[in-house]
């Protein structure tokens, strides 16, 4: 397991950059948002710094719509998604990272009554296979968010997803949090933990680090919050990651400063050397 985080101070120079995550004892980190194929020297050493430091660069971040019902806007993603894929495999980047989207014309992950319908999981297929046969990745994979909202919504549903597309170069990003929408499935979280890594841990190239809290309101509320101060099972988590490939990495979001994702990432790493 790599355990990384995104650096929040910008810093443009790769090997400065690479030299920050190694000082901060993160072993995998986030691609700078934002970069296209003309940055193609500033890829290049960007790949090799992090190389030279041995930090993998985990995930480029291509959070879009796929499938937004204004055609507009859908070309749009659909090119920028693309372009952000051919970077990643330039990087040689574990995953580009994306939704399968929402055919409300808001966020890749906005509810519509329509999104879990066969219709648009075949939509979804088709549009993942038009980046895929695209771009051709050969040192990257393709990779969705699993959320509750849109597909792949379950374990079950990215096994579905990942044999209709039939492509090599889609695998699968885990994030269990993203898939708790239930009192059920928040109490008996290690559950839906054990599923996944069931099920999908032949495809997981890098997952993400995040607990989540119940907020005692009028209705049914989560919160995301820093690793070890909400109820996910981190040790059901942990050790089912323990058993994929060594370098996978894993990695902390949605924290506001340095100070919690240190108190996040010093959580993950007491709770690995725990396991031993």
């Amino acid at each position: 397991m790599r355990l990384g985080a995104p650096i929040l101070e910008k810093i443009e120079d790769p090997e400065e950059l690479a030299r920050a995550h190694v000082d901060l004892g993160y072993r995998a980190g986030f691609c700078p948002w934002g970069l296209s194929m003309d940055d193609s020297s500033y890829l290049h050493a960007l790949r090799d710094a992090f190389e030279a430091q041995d930090v993998v660069l985990a995930e480029v971040i291509a959070w879009r719509n796929l499938i937004p019902a204004d055609e507009t806007a859908r070309a749009e993603a659909f090119q920028w998604v693309c372009g952000q894929l051919a970077v990643a495999d330039e990087l040689g980047a574990r995953c580009c990272l994306c939704f399968g989207g929402t055919l409300d014309n808001d966020k890749g992950w906005t509810p519509h009554p329509e999104n879990l319908s066969q219709a648009t999981f075949d939509l979804i297929v088709q549009t993942v296979r038009r980046i895929l046969d695209e771009v051709t990745p050969r040192r990257t994979k393709f990779a969705l968010e699993m959320m509750a909202t849109v597909f792949p919504n379950s374990a079950d549903s990215y096994v579905d997803l990942i044999k209709a597309v039939d492509r090599p170069a889609l695998a699968v990003h885990l994030d269990p949090v993203n898939l708790i929408c239930t009192p059920e499935r928040y109490f008996d979280n290690a559950a839906v933990i054990r599923e996944c890594l069931d099920k999908l841990g032949p495809w997981i190239v890098s997952c993400h680090a995040k607990d989540i809290v119940w907020r005692v309101q009028r209705g049914f509320h989560l919160d995301e919050s820093i690793p070890g101060t909400g109820n996910l099972d981190f040790r059901t988590y942990l050790a089912g990651i323990r058993c994929l490939p060594p370098d996978v990495p894993l990695l902390l979001e949605h924290l506001s400063t340095p100070e919690e994702y240190r108190q996040g990432y010093d959580y993950i790493r007491s709770l690995d050397d725990e396991l031993g």
